[in-house]
Parts: structure tokens; sequence; C-alpha cells
């Protein structure tokens, strides 16, 4: 299952599975297995903000420290993301 990087941001490994990329761009965020089950869900959009879908165990805190990340380093998870196959971004209005 691909990391988007090796570290660990606001405690949570960023990362997504190979079922993931049937659906636009995104970002699991999970502190210790990397499965699915009761991680976050970040869309990604083409500006770099992002939606959360899924808050799994996330407190305000660290939602909002995953968020400004993606916004900083959402090119670089985007070619890692289309390395593997991936959608575009995600493109609903909020």
């Amino acid at each position: 299952m691909p990391k988007y990087f090796r570290d660990r941001i606001a405690d949570h490994y960023l990362y997504f599975t190979s079922q993931c990329i049937v659906e636009a761009m995104h970002v699991h965020a999970s502190d210790k297995k990397l499965t699915e089950k009761n991680s976050a869900k970040f869309f990604v959009r083409s500006d770099g903000s992002s939606v959360l879908q899924h808050r799994g165990d996330l407190t305000d805190r660290e939602v909002s420290i995953i968020q400004k990340f993606i916004k900083e380093n959402y090119l670089d998870m985007y070619r890692t993301w289309k390395t593997f196959g991936g959608q575009d971004f995600y493109k609903k209005e909020q």
C-alpha cells in the first residue's frame, strides 16, 4: 500500500490503496494500521484544498495540520497518485 511520504504527519501516515485509484484523488490518514477502516479520508482538489469525507480518529487539530500539509505538498502527492494509475483531482464543489 503506497504511502505519500515516509514520515508521519500529525502522528498519522498518509496513504492510499490499490482500490482507491478508481476514485478521484484522495488521501487516507491512519495512525496504526494502514487500512481504510477507522482511517480519515480527504479528497484533494486541483488547487490543493481538500474535503474531509471521513474523520476517522482525527481531532480537529490533526485535521487542520493534515489539510495544511496536503495544501503544501499536493503536487508531489498527485505525482505519486498518478504513478499508480489514479484518477484526477476531486471536482465537486462544497
